[in-house]
């Protein structure tokens, strides 16, 4: 499958300050290079330095500003200091991609399921969500505006083979982002919350066979899987004044695998 993606442009991006928590990879790195495309300020976070200082260099070798700072979106006191260091480096920040996700755990039935891989995916998930959105949150309000995009994904919306924590966990993120959306639109703040299907990232173009990326792409209306672009696109839209009177939104972006 070859797509070619034709970026789009919003103008008023120019110098905003963007943080992509999970920005080192997959969609993340995706949206971290399409913000910069339009003239945004980027800071790239992970966990792996490598992963992250290539996104990086990538960015500035095509004349973009990005920033790379390493935390672990489940520990607060480290999002903490990467809200300092990003105030250090650009300032105050326009748009939050809460992007980060994470936790090991086993397919299995719910009754296989161990206390430890529970916490392990909702606080790689939602706990990740709610501290990014906790820290940066009183600058926005001080500021009086700002666009906070959030991840969930179809196994929230919809019953899938996911593991019941994941599922969970996607589900609150959508939960979580309206209640969001609903109490910060005083303060000109917009919270919309993206659900990708099944994307054809690097990790799932190594962990998935070529049959079985047909087999899963037969299940959209659209016939194919999506791609890290797809996604950014959305987030894109969602980061710009293009979409200024859109909160509380969760904008399904799979191939019409969900339609409600």
């Amino acid at each position: 499958m070859n797509l070619v993606h034709q970026l789009a442009t919003y103008s008023d991006l120019v110098n905003k300050i963007a943080v992509i928590t999970g920005g080192s990879r997959g969609i993340g790195a995706a949206t971290a290079r399409s913000l910069a495309a339009n003239g945004v300020k980027v800071v790239v976070n992970g966990r792996d330095r490598a992963a992250i200082d290539a996104i990086v260099t990538e960015i500035q070798s095509k004349g973009g500003q990005a920033v790379g700072i390493v935390a672990d979106c489940t520990d607060f006191s480290a999002i903490e200091h990467l809200r300092e260091r990003v105030h250090q480096e650009f300032g105050s920040v326009d748009i939050l991609a809460a992007f980060a996700g994470g936790g090991i755990i086993r397919p299995g039935p719910v009754e296989k399921i161990s206390e430890e891989e529970w916490g392990s995916v909702i606080d790689g998930n939602l706990t990740a969500t709610f501290l990014t959105v906790k820290s940066f949150l009183p600058g926005m309000i001080e500021r009086r505006g700002g666009s906070i995009i959030t991840m969930a994904s179809t196994a929230g919306r919809l019953p899938s083979a996911a593991p019941a924590p994941y599922s969970a966990a996607k589900a609150g993120i959508v939960i979580f982002s309206r209640n969001l959306a609903n109490d910060l639109g005083k303060y000109g703040i917009r919270v919309n919350c993206i659900s990708p299907s099944a994307v054809l990232t690097e990790r799932t173009r190594q962990l998935m066979p070529e049959a079985q990326q047909k087999e899963i792409a037969a299940m959209h209306p659209l016939g194919r899987l999506g791609v890290p672009e797809d996604i950014a696109s959305a987030a894109l839209f969602l980061a710009s004044e293009s979409s200024s009177w859109i909160t509380g939104v969760t904008l399904d972006v799979a191939g019409g695998r969900v339609m409600i």
